[in-house]
């Protein structure tokens, strides 16, 4: 059995873009924007989705919409949604990549929440 939850929304957008789109989402959404100080290229929209992490990310690609799902066991949640129809596409230090039915892109990582709000709030699976 493994558990997982939806973690964060984040707005992809090509880095040239992304100081633009960060301060454009804050004042839409009427969310804080900061910079991660570990990770450069996520801004996090505080509060902008209540119970999950929304983020602007900079990266090389087009702009588009994903979701980051976490789990306690990356391998399990992968291999569950590869079931469900979705296609691993790469993996990225601990992240798998995936890509499901109708093309939008989705990734599995370890827990990043704290562990009593994960234990709260992921489903688990058999």
């Amino acid at each position: 059995m493994h558990r997982s939850r939806v973690y964060a929304l984040l707005i992809d957008t090509p880095e040239a873009e992304a100081s633009d789109a960060a301060a454009f989402w804050s004042a839409a959404l009427k969310a804080p924007a900061e910079p991660d100080p570990e990770q450069g290229q996520f801004t996090v929209l505080h509060e902008a989705v209540p119970g999950i992490v929304a983020a602007v990310q900079a990266v090389d690609d087009t702009a588009r919409y994903h979701i980051d799902i976490e789990t306690d066991d990356v391998e399990a949640e992968t291999a569950r949604l590869v079931a469900l129809g979705a296609r691993q596409e790469a993996q990225w230090l601990e992240c798998r990549i995936l890509r499901a039915p109708g093309g939008h892109l989705l990734c599995v990582i370890p827990v990043h929440s704290d562990p009593e709000f994960f234990n709260s709030r992921a489903t688990s699976w058999p």
